[in-house]
């Protein structure tokens, strides 16, 4: 266990030390297929004295093509590789499947739920979704998400 925790403080090092550039890339990553945590590495640049707005812009844009990434997953289709990269097993995609069956696109606004939000850009995905509205969606979801956790690192702040 201390040696996967050194490991992921050693990563997120890694990203924090690259700043912006280090936090679009941990982002992507997060909103791809790698499990990983992009707030950590904002949390840390907004308190060593970063530009919120840059590091804001920076996190959702690399969070949201890396959820392009579960969405292109979707479209090859291939459910082998879906199961095998994403770890989302057949059942739980035709759990949310008629969920996101009734609202289409306009679901990619919630890729930044926990557990399902992969699950749900993968069907997307799968549904062929138009890109556009699925992208826009996606983006804005992870624009608020990463917002309100500056908002609220903010509020934090002034109480220290």
């Amino acid at each position: 266990m201390h040696i996967i925790y050194f490991k992921m403080d050693a990563i997120a090092q890694f990203f924090i030390d690259w700043g912006y550039i280090g936090l679009f890339l941990s982002a992507f990553l997060a909103g791809s297929i790698v499990p990983f945590s992009s707030e950590v590495v904002l949390t840390i640049l907004v308190q060593m004295g970063a530009d919120p707005t840059l590091c804001l812009i920076s996190a959702s844009v690399g969070n949201t093509l890396g959820g392009l990434v579960c969405y292109w997953l979707g479209w090859l289709g291939n459910m082998e590789w879906i199961e095998r990269w994403l770890k989302i097993d057949k059942q739980k995609m035709d759990k949310v499947s008629k969920f996101a069956k009734k609202y289409g696109a306009w679901m990619g606004f919630f890729g930044v739920l926990p557990w399902v939000g992969e699950v749900i850009i993968v069907l997307l995905g799968l549904m062929r979704s138009n890109i556009w509205i699925t992208t826009t969606t996606m983006f804005i979801g992870k624009f608020i998400r990463y917002l309100l956790m500056l908002l609220a690192l903010q509020g934090v702040n002034t109480l220290f």
